[in-house]
């Protein structure tokens, strides 16, 4: 069984607004929010082998707030420029791709790719998780999602269950 968790980039700061979209930090919101989730994975035992990130510096801060509350030894961290702002194509191209020894991966990107990958991959869900699933993909939400198949380029449309969707309020 493969494990993916897809996880959006926490709240980023629009302060600057010369700064090109690339380069936006996170905001006060989104640099305690990414925390928040990295100690919501920890509580679920919820800790991947590799992490595949874009490599925009909202997305690097998000995911190094995360990996400190999850502890060592840490996963292998790829920072990837093809996955800002990349589309669901381009993310699951990049999932077909993933080395088999790993058991659980995590990507980390923007919307309005990651939202649209989450709800194409999804097959089975609880209600509720779908029902918000599909209503929104909030800055620093969380979903995981377990796959029958035993080779990542053998996940497809409608064949992940999603175990449990996560957003900082959705925590409260």
């Amino acid at each position: 069984m493969l494990t993916l968790s897809l996880l959006r980039h926490a709240k980023s700061s629009w302060d600057d607004a010369d700064i090109d979209d690339f380069e936006r930090p996170l905001s006060k919101r989104g640099a305690n929010a990414a925390p928040e989730m990295g100690r919501a994975m920890r509580e679920l035992k919820l800790k991947p082998d590799l992490v595949l990130c874009s490599a925009a510096v909202r997305t690097r801060a998000t995911v190094a707030l995360v990996l400190l509350e999850l502890g060592p030894p840490g996963p292998e961290v790829r920072y990837d420029e093809e996955l800002y702002l990349a589309s669901p194509k381009v993310m699951l191209d990049h999932i077909h791709k993933i080395d088999d020894r790993f058991g659980h991966v995590m990507m980390v990107g923007h919307n309005p790719g990651t939202h649209a990958l989450a709800l194409e991959l999804t097959g089975v869900a609880k209600s509720e998780d779908m029902a918000d699933l599909a209503t929104k993909f909030p800055t620093a939400g969380l979903a995981i999602m377990t796959f029958k198949a035993e080779h990542w380029r053998d996940v497809t449309s409608g064949t992940g269950h999603l175990v449990v969707f996560m957003t900082p309020r959705r925590l409260k």
